[in-house]
């Protein structure tokens, strides 16, 4: 049985230390940054997607050994796992993965692993169930807590329903933190790809008192003389 020991020493010995180093480096490991002490091997994305291939069907305990585990590569490998399991399991098998990934989210604490795998585990379980557990972590004072909360919706987003993403958008507005204001400006977008609408409802009421990144990265893909009009803070639609 191939276990998570084996599993790490391969991924040190196919490690490149000069790619780590840019690794650290881009994902803000230094003293205070959002990524602080994560510790990169230097493994690409798609090498450890090709892994997560090999190791297909690797046991729940294994699996969380790779979570908890300091190597970066290793807990994104680790969430890689954990989707392929979630996607054919039965519910109680999914609802068990659920239950395994929000009690460790301490683990999953860096912006491409949130996004890598919210949605997938998160927004698909609770698609046909209620909601308040994203409210319990957009609440939370863990960074990635509240990123989970927000990028979790992308899986509802997906499937035409707005109302979870709006809702948490507006108890995120005052967020301190500028990887939450991103997160959300990005899922308001998203929307707005699919109903721009929508998304302009929620903007006419906020966009006045929302971060400046969130607001840049909603209207990101607005015409150019509309996106203008919501950075110089005129009401567009003659709405005052």
């Amino acid at each position: 049985m191939t276990s998570a020991i084996a599993i790490i020493k391969r991924l040190k010995a196919g490690g490149d230390r000069e790619q780590a180093q840019i690794l650290q480096r881009f994902f803000k490991t230094g003293p205070g940054e959002y990524g602080e002490g994560d510790v990169f091997i230097g493994l690409r994305v798609p090498q450890i997607r090709a892994l997560a291939k090999e190791y297909t069907g690797l046991s729940l305990p294994e699996t969380l050994l790779l979570l908890q585990s300091p190597l970066h590569e290793a807990r994104l490998l680790a969430l890689l796992l954990l989707i392929q399991a979630f996607r054919r399991g039965a519910p109680e098998r999914q609802g068990e993965i659920y239950d395994l990934y929000l009690n460790h989210t301490r683990f999953i604490n860096n912006w491409d692993l949130v996004d890598l795998s919210a949605e997938h585990i998160v927004g698909a379980h609770l698609k046909l169930r209620r909601r308040k557990p994203l409210y319990v972590l957009a609440a939370s004072d863990w960074l990635w807590d509240r990123r989970i909360a927000i990028l979790a919706t992308f899986h509802f987003i997906k499937g035409g329903e707005y109302g979870e993403t709006l809702k948490l958008a507006e108890r995120l507005i005052g967020d301190r933190e500028d990887l939450i204001h991103k997160a959300v400006g990005w899922m308001l977008r998203e929307i707005g790809k699919r109903d721009q609408a929508s998304e302009e409802a929620f903007l006419k009421i906020h966009y006045k008192t929302m971060p400046r990144t969130m607001l840049r990265y909603a209207i990101e893909r607005f015409p150019e003389e509309l996106r203008k009009k919501y950075l110089n803070g005129q009401a567009p639609n003659g709405l005052r």
